[in-house]
């Protein structure tokens, strides 16, 4: 097929009916038919659909106006798109023709039209266009539905959809890892929240698997971060435990604490995705006891208010793993949680419902209630799996308390009931089970 020379095409305009030898008819299902004027050697140049049509091979012809007719039909959404191709055809320069795609939407109208016309030069503009611009959600999607089915001439507009390899992920991953669980200037915050939620997000299952395999690489790393991050946690506390022996009150280090906290519960998601969560459990019961000591000494202020409920978010965590077999503690470790938060929790229950109005000096405090039912139904599995004289402690305690509505241990008094009302009979029937098994 011969080029035809740039000062042809630019003597050639669509619509010229005088010097036209081509009417492309445009016609749809629902009764549109437009007729354009055309130039047979530009469209036999620019289109294998027209060359082929207006071959000599092509066993019929059709003729209009005393020219040669070629009809196309389309949906009557796509027609805007045919003439548009149609226009296109009639421009010279790349850079012209790129400047009338003017939008996905409407650069993604054109290539579908020029795919299915054979036009190489204006399906390379759109792809070009289509690779190079920012898409809305919307539009992405749309690409997506559209795209694939185009064959490989349109797959570099794909490329920013590609799934990364491997090795790239582990890399971004571990680079976010380090940053989620650093402590960077205040203006990095946000960027540091948004490193956290992506990180849960790339280990999450959803409808689409996780975006990396949790292996033994990913999961030391993961560890080491956090024990970094749970021995700034230790330091903070230890200052403030000396501030606390001195009478000093540094709003600062409140702050960092608070801060350290939030990290610390993000912390958990993580260990509990990749079900490593036991030394993150140890190092907190450990440090319980100086947590108290310094949240309770502190006054009521709405900054310390928020400290103590993130302490308990953190802590609700903790008490699960324990409570549900996650992590297995010896008795007195787990007898040790209980009498240590229990009192604690009970107190602060009513505190924060107290706090039910927003000033312009205060801001509300909201606590999903999630939480508190978290908390009481761990504290109920501990209970229940301690030695029955420290349940016995417990639930004496408990009832003659005032705070005895939360948390509420019912369904712990119920089974220790039972269970001891019961207990002679079932060990004496195991005992003669077992002298029974003996003398045979």
């Amino acid at each position: 097929m011969e080029t035809v020379p740039n000062e042809l095409k630019t003597s050639s305009k669509i619509g010229d009916r005088p010097t036209s030898d081509v009417v492309v008819r445009l016609r749809t299902q629902d009764g549109r038919d437009d007729w354009l004027y055309c130039h047979s050697h530009i469209l036999v140049e620019e289109s294998k659909y027209f060359a082929d049509r207006l071959s000599d091979s092509w066993p019929t012809c059709q003729f209009l106006d005393s020219r040669n007719c070629v009809e196309v039909y389309c949906e009557e959404p796509d027609l805007d798109s045919h003439v548009n191709v149609l226009r296109l055809f009639y421009v010279i320069a790349d850079g012209l023709m790129m400047e009338i795609c003017h939008g996905v939407k409407n650069a993604l109208g054109i290539l579908r039209v020029a795919v299915k016309l054979g036009c190489p030069r204006i399906t390379a503009v759109c792809v070009d266009y289509l690779e190079a611009v920012p898409w809305e959600e919307a539009e992405e999607e749309e690409i997506l539905n559209t795209i694939p089915s185009m064959g490989s001439k349109v797959e570099p507009v794909l490329a920013r959809l590609q799934p990364v390899n491997p090795t790239a992920v582990m890399k971004i991953f571990l680079a976010a890892l380090q940053f989620a669980t650093s402590s960077p200037p205040s203006p990095l915050n946000d960027l540091k929240n948004t490193a956290q939620e992506q990180l849960e997000y790339m280990l999450t299952e959803d409808d689409d698997a996780p975006l990396l395999t949790a292996d033994e690489e990913i999961k030391l790393e993961v560890m080491r971060c956090v024990k970094k991050l749970l021995d700034r946690f230790n330091s903070i506390v230890e200052s403030l435990l000396c501030d606390l022996q001195e009478s000093i009150s540094d709003a600062g280090k409140m702050q960092s604490l608070h801060s350290c906290l939030t990290d610390l519960l993000w912390a958990c998601q993580i260990l509990g995705k990749l079900e490593i969560i036991r030394d993150f459990v140890c190092s907190w019961t450990e440090l319980s006891v100086k947590l108290v000591t310094i949240v309770q000494q502190k006054d009521e202020e709405n900054q310390i208010l928020k400290t103590k409920l993130k302490v308990l978010e953190v802590t609700a965590k903790v008490l699960e793993a324990i409570g549900y077999g996650i992590v297995v503690l010896p008795t007195v470790k787990r007898l040790h949680m209980v009498k240590l938060w229990l009192p604690f929790v009970r107190t602060m229950k009513p505190l924060v419902d107290s706090v039910t109005e927003e000033t312009e000096d205060e801001i509300t405090l909201k606590v999903d209630s999630e939480i508190w039912q978290s908390l009481e139904s761990a504290f109920v599995a501990i209970i229940l799996a301690l030695p029955s004289v420290d349940q016995t402690d417990i639930l004496t305690e408990w009832l003659e308390n005032q705070q005895i509505r939360y948390p509420d241990l019912t369904e712990a008094f119920e089974v220790w009931c039972y269970r001891s009302k019961v207990a002679k009979r079932r060990l004496a029937t195991l005992g003669e089970e077992h002298n029974t098994a003996k003398a045979v």
